[in-house]
């Protein structure tokens, strides 16, 4: 029985690998549907093969051999992604690097600190609890840190701090022939050539592998307010993010929920929350600050139907926990189905008339669509959740889709702000970037002539 070329080569390499990792090199179906499924709405697809990485030179020595054989790799993190960066359309090899997570150092002095790629936020974190300091981007998930900086995630905290992008000073990347690289440094700045950290930054693995990230580190704020406002209409609540944003608050995270939304909570978080569109709202800084800014705020809402603000740091931990828990809360609405989580930023002033549009469309579909969202930096989420067997629903589900991302980029924003774009958001990037997506083409063969880094992410060759 003849084998095919493709199925040559990945033996070839697993042959060459087995002495490297031993038990460390997992074909079984457990391991494989693990390591091809993720978060994703998307079919799941399994690579070959999974090997448990352990060191940055273990990462390369697995990037020779597949060079040298043609095979595909796929790095895998946390398996948090959303837009199936994880997945296997070709097969190949996942490596996956959660073993990977020494917190390397930390310099209090110049606030930054360095760590492996599988160390995760809330590790790093626990950590730095004693220093004083704290990492500031704050996801709902698990993620690994190495996988936040692959997609340019970015969370609750932008408003304040930015995203992976602005919070990265340095990397350690390994290339597709197994080349280790290091890309900036600890200097807040720096003019030395091009800038390589950032086209790392959101690139899904298709250019190289991170293994080890410096990054910035902030001090624990003296003061915090928590407080929920609910509003009669999601134009009245949005209307009040953008007040709020052009007064020059101390806000740290400013978060939106729609009434359907917040019946899913209600229900998944055993709570009981007004429904109604209500935003989640943090304030730090100084004591004197955060209470003078509190009692602005108050005044912006002034037509809230409800506002409360968490007297302790209990209740504040309790009322994030529910907006933490609102993309389960959302798909437990039908449960069995993750649905599509649209991810679209615009301009926070175009967020109501964003809002308001793709409302009217939704509510000529039969989806079921609750609404969340960073809505400082014009960023919010919907949680589509159809039947993918049910061609209709596909269909609807499709309708609203592509109708939303149409209004971000005539609105001059994204199809992604946090997501990333992996399999799931492929089919907008031309829409997005035009002819800039051939130079980004010219860049993947340039650094991947093989072709073998997370093929079939972000665009096609």
């Amino acid at each position: 029985m003849q084998t095919s070329p493709v199925a040559d080569r990945l033996a070839c390499a697993l042959d060459d690998l087995h002495p490297l990792f031993g038990d460390r090199l997992l074909t079984s179906d457990a391991a494989r549907e693990h390591h091809g499924s993720g978060e994703s709405h998307l079919p799941a697809q399994w690579p070959d093969a999974v090997i448990m990485v352990q060191s940055t030179e273990e990462v390369a020595d697995v990037l020779r051999v597949a060079h040298r054989h043609g095979v595909p790799v796929i790095p895998f993190g946390a398996g948090s992604s959303l837009e199936g960066q994880i997945h296997a359309p070709h097969g190949g090899i996942s490596i996956d690097l959660s073993r990977m997570d020494d917190i390397i150092a930390v310099n209090a002095e110049d606030m930054d600190c360095t760590v492996a790629c599988g160390v995760t936020r809330q590790a790093l974190n626990e950590h730095l609890r004693d220093t004083g300091l704290f990492f500031p981007v704050d996801l709902g998930a698990h993620a690994s840190l190495g996988g936040m900086a692959s997609t340019r995630a970015s969370g609750t905290t932008t408003v304040r701090y930015g995203s992976m992008r602005d919070l990265v000073l340095g990397l350690t990347v390994v290339m597709s022939d197994g080349q280790i690289i290091r890309t900036g440094g600890r200097a807040r700045k720096s003019s030395a050539g091009y800038d390589l950290t950032r086209l790392m930054i959101g690139s899904e693995g298709t250019l190289g592998i991170i293994t080890e990230l410096t990054l910035r580190l902030f001090g624990i704020p003296e003061a915090a307010q928590s407080a929920m406002c609910s509003f009669a209409s999601i134009e009245k609540a949005t209307e009040t993010v953008v007040a709020a944003l052009q007064c020059g608050l101390c806000l740290n995270r400013i978060e939106l929920a729609d009434t359907v939304q917040m019946r899913a909570i209600n229900s998944y978080s055993a709570t009981d929350l007004p429904e109604h569109p209500t935003l989640w709202i943090e304030l730090t800084g100084s004591g004197a600050q955060v209470a003078h800014d509190m009692e602005v705020l108050r005044d912006l809402a002034e037509g809230a139907i409800r506002f409360d603000t968490a007297g302790t740091a209990d209740e504040a931990t309790r009322l994030w926990r529910t907006r933490h828990d609102a993309l389960y809360a959302a798909r437990a609405l039908r449960p069995g189905i993750k649905g599509i989580s649209t991810d679209v930023c615009v301009p926070v002033s175009q967020l109501p008339d964003c809002i308001s549009g793709i409302m009217d469309v939704i509510a000529t579909t039969s989806i079921i669509a609750p609404l969340i969202g960073h809505v400082g930096d014009g960023n919010f989420h919907l949680v589509l959740l159809y039947d993918p067997a049910d061609p209709d629903e596909v269909r609807e589900a499709q309708l609203i889709n592509s109708s939303l991302v149409k209004m971000a980029i005539a609105m001059g924003g994204t199809c992604t702000g946090e997501h990333g774009v992996g399999l799931g958001k492929k089919a907008y990037l031309d829409a997005e970037h035009g002819p800039a997506l051939d130079v980004m083409r010219r860049i993947k063969c340039a650094l991947d002539p093989a072709g073998i880094m997370n093929p079939g992410k972000i665009f096609d060759l």
